[in-house]
């Protein structure tokens, strides 16, 4: 019961990582609302979980959405202990593309920075004014190994989460400086096998080749599951890292570790 009487708000809920963290906060004590854009498939998450949980629609691109949240949030708990900007996307399936810097399409650029940087930005803002109450209060952010690295093909994703990555920072210093009860930390996942990989791995054997593939360049010689990124998540949400803020956690079986090789040219 590491997060027992939290109130937490997780984004992009509905499956992958923000699930796996939803299922995970619940156990551990938390009463979780659960947020997605979509909500048939966010609701039969939370039907799943049955208790401690429930869904409520939200597109983190949109301000309106997260001043409902807010008004929501307050009437109902009067407080925000927790809260994990976990929805993001890659631009490949949402947009026309293409995504490498010198052909960009502009407007793809825009959705996904839309989500990915401003959605963050815009729970933060939300957050910090509803975590003023709580005794200790924890925003857990979800960047990407391509927060910190170049990836030459997608662009937009690699600017929007190093823009999470530092903007992390830079809540983490100003909550402190305001002398509030809120940490701020950014996770890095690299190489975890979610429902985010589907279009880039293909069905049967050649996702089965895609994934030996990858985890060939993968130091622990694996891909992760999303229950390796939840558990990080739990100890940066939890009071076990009351003295841990602005920090940026590497989920990535040491992919990050060392130096990569050249981008593929061909």
């Amino acid at each position: 019961m590491r997060l027992e009487n939290k109130i937490a708000l997780i984004t992009g809920a509905a499956r992958g990582i923000g699930e796996a963290i939803a299922r995970l906060f619940v156990e551990e004590g938390a009463f979780v609302i659960l947020s997605d854009i979509n909500d048939e498939q966010g609701e039969a998450v939370a039907s799943s979980i049955k208790k401690g949980c429930e869904y409520f629609h939200l597109d983190v691109s949109n301000q309106n959405d997260w001043q409902t949240a807010q008004e929501f949030i307050l009437e109902k708990y009067g407080r925000l202990d927790i809260l994990v900007n976990n929805a993001g996307i890659t631009g490949f399936l949402e947009t026309s593309g293409p995504h490498d810097p010198e052909n960009l399409d502009f407007s793809s650029w825009q959705k996904v920075n839309a989500v990915n940087s401003d959605g963050v930005a815009l729970g933060c803002k939300t957050a910090i004014k509803l975590m003023k109450p709580s005794n200790a209060a924890s925003i857990v952010n979800l960047s990407s190994r391509s927060g910190i690295v170049g990836i030459p093909g997608a662009a937009a994703y690699a600017a929007s989460k190093a823009a999470i990555r530092n903007h992390s920072k830079t809540v983490a210093l100003y909550c402190a400086e305001q002398g509030y009860p809120i940490r701020c930390n950014s996770i890095h996942p690299g190489g975890i096998l979610t429902p985010m990989w589907d279009a880039m791995l293909g069905e049967g054997e050649a996702r089965d080749s895609a994934i030996q593939a990858i985890s060939a360049d993968i130091p622990l010689g694996v891909m992760g599951s999303a229950n390796d990124v939840a558990y990080a998540a739990l100890y940066l949400a939890s009071d076990e890292s009351k003295y841990v803020t602005g920090i940026e956690l590497n989920i990535d079986g040491g992919i990050l570790a060392g130096s990569a090789a050249s981008p593929n040219r061909e």
